[in-house]
């Protein structure tokens, strides 16, 4: 049996292809994407999920590999695949940020540490927070949604010289704010109830000059902020539920899914 160049080239497409756009992806998204997880672990994935989903796309056009238009396809793959992990990592980002707020109104703002999964430095409630939400996202099963959207990306979207419109970068670039409104209503509670007790104990300070404010007020803020933050821990499922919805949907606004 013998086969010819052009052939070969044929089937290795039908296969590259899918696999830069699963690449990208996976590259940018949390959890998967996290430094913690190996290379060779990262590698696995992509491959498996490229021979999964490879069989079910629509045939690829004759575009040649080693050319100009097919390293344009292949940059729009690789768009494709950045602009889906991005959007569903900025819902991630929404409790970082988050968190930071409520670290720096607790007194916390100075306990920081790296994170492993980014590689930059984030307070240790940010932390707390983005372990949380991680549990989450695994135990609604995020990560097989994630999978789902990829593959009706193939079909609404599929491998050629064009790839995201304009419209759908715009409302992923728009979709952005979400990050700021989202951090605010979650920590929205402890910053409400933290006012109130640094309001509190500027009206000590007023009444009783000579007390030591600063010895008794630190451990008590951070006492409260950790039983707000306990209390309010059950709010944050509904918003995580939430901004994960309006991502996937967004998703399928990108690919132009209908």
């Amino acid at each position: 049996m013998i086969f010819s160049s052009a052939e070969l080239l044929s089937q290795l497409a039908t296969l590259m292809w899918p696999l830069i756009r699963i690449s990208a992806l996976v590259v940018a998204i949390p959890v998967f994407g996290s430094r913690l997880l190996p290379i060779r672990l990262k590698v696995v994935l992509v491959l498996a999920l490229t021979i999964a989903i490879a069989p079910h796309i629509p045939p690829v056009g004759a575009v040649e590999i080693f050319s100009i238009n097919g390293g344009i396809v292949a940059m729009q793959q690789v768009l494709i695949g950045l602009a889906m992990g991005f959007a569903l990592q900025l819902v991630f980002q929404v409790f970082v940020l988050g968190g930071q707020v409520i670290a720096l109104t607790m007194g916390l703002g100075f306990a920081s540490l790296n994170d492993p999964s980014s590689g930059v430095v984030v307070p240790t409630v940010s932390q707390f927070y983005t372990i949380f939400i991680t549990l989450l996202f695994l135990a609604m099963n995020g990560h097989l949604v994630m999978i789902e959207v990829l593959a009706q990306s193939f079909i609404d979207l599929p491998i050629s010289q064009t790839g995201l419109g304009s419209d759908g970068i715009w409302k992923l670039l728009s979709w952005a704010s979400y990050v700021f409104s989202g951090a605010v209503l979650m920590a929205l509670p402890a910053l409400a109830s933290l006012l109130i007790v640094n309001l509190g104990f500027g009206v000590m300070t007023r009444a009783a000059p000579q007390l030591n404010i600063f010895a008794i007020g630190f451990p008590v803020i951070m006492t409260i902020g950790f039983v707000i933050m306990m209390v309010s821990l059950p709010s944050a499922l509904p918003l995580f539920e939430s901004l994960l919805d309006s991502v996937y949907q967004l998703m399928y606004f990108m690919i132009g899914a209908r």
